[in-house]
C-alpha cells in the first residue's frame, strides 16, 4: 500500500479490509466446472426453508427458484400475471369465490403428481401453522376452523378460494404470487410429520417443491446448494447445481471474484462496483427491486415517541450525500413506503439535512440537549455504513446513537420482540401490490404486546386506528385508479408522522464472470432465478 496524502482514514481502513480479506483467502483452488454456478453472497438471515413460516429476504431467493404457485408476475412487467401451476383463473360476479384450473402432468422432485389437493393443503398448511407470512393469506379471512371450507379441491386439477370480503381482485392474485403460497407436496411432507407438526421441523432444513431446482443442503451461515429438479416439467436447467457460499465481506466477495473462485457476487458497494467496470471478465446487472430500507423509532421510548423528535429525525439525514456514495449504483433516495413502478407509487422526497429544523423540533420536545438512544444493526454493508454516517449527523446535534450491531438473526428477533431503541431494516415487498407495504408500515389492528399480527407498525408500537381503517378501505376498492390514489394519501400521513425515516429503494446488483449467460436479477427476491443460468 503506498501512501496517499489525500486518503481520509475510512479510505484507508477500507484498503486494510480488502488487503485482510485478501490474507484470509485460501489459496486459488480450480474454477468452479461448468454445469455449476457458485453465488458469493451474505445469507445470514435464513432461519428455515419452509415456505409457510420463512420471511426472510434471501430465503425469498431459495423458495423462488425450488417451488411453485398458481401464479407468478411478469418480472419484465410485473403489473402482468402470468400462469405457472395454473393454467386459468377466475372470479365470480360476487368478488369473493375464485377458481383456479390446474396444468396437467406436474410432478414434484419427489416424483409425485401435483393436483388441486396438494396446492388446497399447502394453503391450508400456512393458515394452520399460522407463522409469520400466514397474514398474507389469513387477511381474506380464512382462518384455522374455516380454511378447510374456503380453500379445497373441487377436482384433481380444480381449486377453489372463497374469501370474505370482495377484495380487489388483483390483491388477491398478487398475494398467491408469494412464498407463503408456494405449493408443497402434500405425501413427502406428512410422511415427515412429528407430533401434528405438518411436517414443520422436517421442512425447515429440506425441501418439497416442483420447481425447476430442488434444495439439496443448507449449513448456516456457510453454504446453500440447489440442485437441478430432474422431474421439473418445464424445460430443464442447463445448470446441475447452484452452490450459495456466504461470503458477508464485500472486499472479499470482488476478491473471490476476480480470481475466479466464485462466479457471482451480490453485496458488492458502490466502490467494488467501480473497481468492476472496466473489467472485461466481468459484467453487472442491476434491476430495481421493491424493497426499502429505512430507519425505525420504537415508540415506547419515551422520547422516541414524541412527534417532534420523530420528525427530527427526518431532517437529520444526508440524503444528498447518501445518494452520492453509499447507494450509488445500488438504489435511489425514496421517502416512501410503496416501491416506485408499483401502484401507488409516488417520487415526493420532501427531507433533506436540516440541521437547525432538527435543533428546533428537539427543543420543542424538550429535549434540546439531545439524548442517548441505541439502534440494533445487521453488521453488513451498505447497512453499516448507514448507520455510522447518521450516527455522526445525529451527534451534531447532541443525540448519542450507540450501534449494537449482530447478524440478521439476531437482529431480527430482537426487532421481532420489540426490543430495539432504533433498528435499521430493509423491507421486500412479498408480493407486486401496494397492500403489501401498506399492510405492514401502515396497517396496526392491535397494539398490544400479544398481538397476533405483528407488521413493522406493531414492531415500532405505532398505534395507528385512522391509517389502519384507511388501509383496509384501499385493499377493498377495485377501481385502480381510486386505489391508487387512495394510497398517496395515506403515504403523504405516513411521510408527516410515522415514526420511520424512509431512506432508499434498492437496487439489487450483480457482478458476474463473462462466461456466465443468463443471469439477470427480478423486482423481488423471489424472482431471482439463477435456474436460468448457464455457462460457456
Amino acid at each position: 500500500m503506498t501512501w496517499d496524502p489525500r486518503c481520509t482514514r475510512r479510505d484507508l481502513a477500507r484498503r486494510a479490509a480488502a488487503l485482510a480479506a485478501a490474507a484470509a483467502l485460501p489459496l486459488r483452488a480450480a474454477p468452479p466446472p461448468r454445469d455449476t454456478l457458485v453465488i458469493a453472497m451474505a445469507f445470514d438471515d435464513i432461519i428455515t426453508l419452509d415456505p409457510a413460516e420463512a420471511f426472510e429476504i434471501s430465503t425469498g431467493e431459495l423458495m423462488g427458484n425450488c417451488y411453485e404457485r398458481l401464479l407468478r408476475y411478469d418480472i419484465d412487467d410485473p403489473t402482468r400475471l402470468v400462469p405457472e401451476l395454473a393454467q386459468a383463473w377466475s372470479v365470480a360476479d360476487d368478488g369473493r369465490h375464485y377458481r383456479f384450473e390446474l396444468r396437467p402432468g406436474v410432478r414434484f422432485a419427489s416424483g409425485n403428481p401435483l393436483t388441486a389437493d396438494d396446492v388446497a393443503f399447502s394453503l391450508q398448511r400456512a393458515v394452520r401453522i399460522d407463522k409469520s407470512p400466514a397474514f398474507i393469506l389469513t387477511q381474506f379471512g380464512l382462518t384455522k376452523a374455516n380454511v378447510a371450507s374456503r380453500v379445497r379441491a373441487a377436482g384433481p386439477l380444480t381449486l377453489t378460494l372463497e374469501t370474505d370480503k370482495a377484495y380487489a381482485p388483483s390483491l388477491v392474485y398478487n398475494c398467491l404470487t408469494a412464498n407463503v403460497a408456494a405449493v408443497v407436496d402434500r405425501a413427502l411432507v406428512l410422511s415427515h410429520e412429528r407430533d401434528g407438526d405438518l411436517g414443520a421441523g422436517w421442512l425447515r432444513n429440506h425441501g418439497a417443491g416442483s420447481g425447476p431446482m430442488r434444495i439439496r443442503e443448507w449449513r448456516a451461515n456457510e453454504i446453500v446448494t440447489l440442485e437441478r429438479n430432474e422431474n421439473f416439467h418445464g424445460a430443464k436447467t442447463r445448470l446441475l447445481r447452484v452452490i450459495y457460499t456466504h461470503v458477508k465481506e464485500p472486499a472479499s466477495q470482488r476478491l473471490q471474484l476476480l480470481r475466479g473462485d466464485v462466479d457471482v457476487a451480490r453485496n458488492l458497494t458502490p466502490q467494488d462496483l467501480d473497481a468492476l467496470a472496466a473489467n472485461p471478465a466481468i459484467r453487472i446487472t442491476a434491476t430495481p427491486q421493491g424493497t426499502v430500507f429505512y430507519f425505525s423509532l420504537n415508540q415506547k421510548h419515551p422520547i422516541l415517541s414524541r412527534p417532534e423528535v420523530r420528525e427530527a429525525f427526518k431532517w437529520l439525514v444526508d440524503y444528498d450525500a447518501i445518494g452520492r456514495t453509499l447507494i450509488r449504483h445500488i438504489g435511489v433516495i425514496h421517502q416512501n413506503f410503496i416501491p416506485l413502478g408499483m401502484l401507488g407509487a409516488v417520487a415526493e422526497n420532501p427531507f433533506r439535512l436540516d440541521i437547525p429544523r432538527a435543533r428546533s423540533l428537539l427543543a420543542r420536545a424538550g429535549v434540546p440537549d439531545g439524548f442517548k438512544v441505541t439502534v440494533d444493526m445487521r453488521s453488513s454493508q451498505p447497512v453499516q455504513g448507514l448507520t455510522e454516517a447518521y450516527q455522526q449527523t445525529l451527534a451534531r446535534v447532541g443525540i448519542r446513537m450507540q450501534i449494537l450491531p449482530g447478524d440478521g438473526k439476531q437482529t431480527l428477533t430482537r426487532y421481532r420482540n420489540r426490543a430495539h431503541d432504533m433498528y435499521i431494516g430493509q423491507w421486500a415487498a412479498d408480493y407486486w401490490d401496494p397492500h403489501s407495504n401498506a399492510d405492514t408500515f401502515a396497517r396496526n389492528p392491535d397494539n398490544g404486546d400479544q398481538a397476533k399480527d405483528r407488521p413493522l407498525a406493531w414492531r415500532n408500537a405505532w398505534d395507528i386506528p385512522l391509517l389502519t381503517k384507511q388501509s383496509d378501505a384501499a385493499a377493498l376498492e377495485r377501481d385502480p385508479v381510486r386505489r391508487a390514489r387512495m394510497y398517496e394519501a395515506i403515504q403523504a400521513e405516513f411521510r408527516r408522522s410515522s415514526p420511520f425515516v424512509m431512506l432508499y429503494q434498492q437496487t439489487e446488483v450483480a457482478a458476474y464472470r463473462s462466461n456466465v449467460e443468463g443471469f439477470r436479477l427480478g423486482p423481488t427476491a423471489d424472482t431471482n432465478y439463477v435456474y436460468k443460468a448457464g455457462k460457456t
